[in-house]
């Protein structure tokens, strides 16, 4: 089988997705039909400089396209520009309340900074954030969460619903829409999962504004992944979403992680290798969860699409390594057989498997790359 085999589309696995108009967070396109961009925020103390920066590299390294920093005081945006100057990805500046803090973040070099207009105050402390965005080209973005919804809202719709956060959300743009300042995009996060679906439903169809998608507080990192996983993969089958952020109570590099993880599992991205691997039984011809493992770790510095099947028995192996660039399938008697392309090409013992299929991984890896850089390098001249 050919290596074109394992990399066409099929069109039922095609998602339509809706059209949006699109802005930029730095040098960050989002919406139109830029990549869906996944990104996170930083918990440590912003002021420590050195802590934030070195949390930021972690986040660069795991793929994060995008990350936020909060700036809940002036010691924060006085800091934020060091940050800013040491980051090789755009940072949004998360401000609540204060309309200085965003006037200090967009001097400071923030490439978005994430408000709530009603939250600023009067509309000439708006007028002067907008003005600074403007100034210094930044994006804002909307952020309307069900746990912080305008008074006059809840008394009107009894408590947080779709209909109050979208309403909430369409106040918000509209005030941007009167300045002149069109470089927004909007999110309406809850940290129930209907309740974000159905709002991110209906604000799809009243904006052609680009949507940035959470579940909010999701919690920690397993169920938080659950909730997420069926929050945004809905929105994101159903062709809703431009940028993501995975809100867990866990290491932020775990939110990238699972954020392209979610893609991965919907041909939206390819960042990574994406193992496919049986849940063991007793046909397994080696470890598998273990074998799984040591994968996992050993490949996370691998950046190029590869899809690898792990898989314990010959059962369903030679069947899933025709559809994956590399395959290893248990054969029993202590060794088994490593696949490229879909061939049976080397048996391998388990004692050497892990390192043979880490080399072959990286072979790949290295070969995709140079091929990748070269017809970038022709299309530029």
């Amino acid at each position: 089988m050919s290596v074109e085999a394992h990399t066409q589309v099929r069109p039922w696995r095609m998602i339509d997705r809706r059209e949006s108009r699109q802005i930029h967070v730095g040098s960050v396109a989002v919406g139109g039909d830029a990549p869906i961009s996944v990104q996170s925020m930083t918990n440590t103390p912003t002021p420590d400089v050195n802590a934030t920066i070195n949390q930021i590299r972690r986040l660069e390294e795991a793929g994060a396209d995008i990350v936020r920093v909060s700036c809940p005081d002036e010691e924060s945006t006085a800091a934020f520009k060091k940050i800013a100057d040491a980051a090789r990805v755009p940072l949004v500046a998360d401000i609540h309340f204060h309309y200085k803090r965003g006037i200090e973040a967009a001097e400071a070099g923030a490439a978005c900074l994430r408000i709530n207009p009603g939250n600023i105050g009067s509309m000439d402390r708006v007028k002067e954030v907008v003005q600074a965005a403007k100034d210094h080209g930044c994006a804002i973005r909307i952020g309307v969460n069900a746990g912080s919804l305008e008074k006059h809202l809840l008394e009107k719709y009894g408590e947080p619903c779709p209909e109050a956060m979208v309403e909430s959300a369409l106040d918000h743009a509209r005030i941007l829409d009167d300045l002149d300042f069109h470089e927004y995009k909007i999110s309406v996060k809850a940290s129930d999962v209907f309740l974000t679906v159905a709002a991110y439903q209906q604000l799809s169809e009243a904006t052609d504004a680009p949507l940035h998608l959470g579940v909010t507080e999701a919690g920690a990192l397993r169920t938080g992944g659950v909730k997420s996983s069926i929050g945004l993969g809905s929105l994101l089958w159903a062709g809703i979403g431009d940028t993501i952020r995975v809100s867990l109570s866990a290491d932020p590099v775990e939110e990238i992680k699972v954020g392209y993880d979610i893609l991965k599992s919907l041909g939206l991205r390819t960042r990574g290798v994406n193992i496919i691997a049986c849940p063991s039984c007793a046909r397994q011809g080696f470890d598998v969860i273990k074998t799984v493992e040591m994968l996992e770790e050993r490949l996370e510095h691998v950046h190029e699409p590869i899809s690898l099947s792990i898989i314990g028995c010959v059962v369903n192996g030679p069947g899933e390594a025709a559809y994956t660039d590399l395959g290893f399938t248990g054969g029993g008697k202590g060794a088994g057989m490593l696949y490229f392309a879909g061939s049976a090409e080397e048996k391998v013992s388990n004692e050497d498997m892990v390192e043979r299929i880490v080399e072959a991984v990286e072979d790949k890896a290295a070969k995709m790359k140079a091929e990748r850089e070269a017809a970038e390098s022709a299309a530029a001249e």
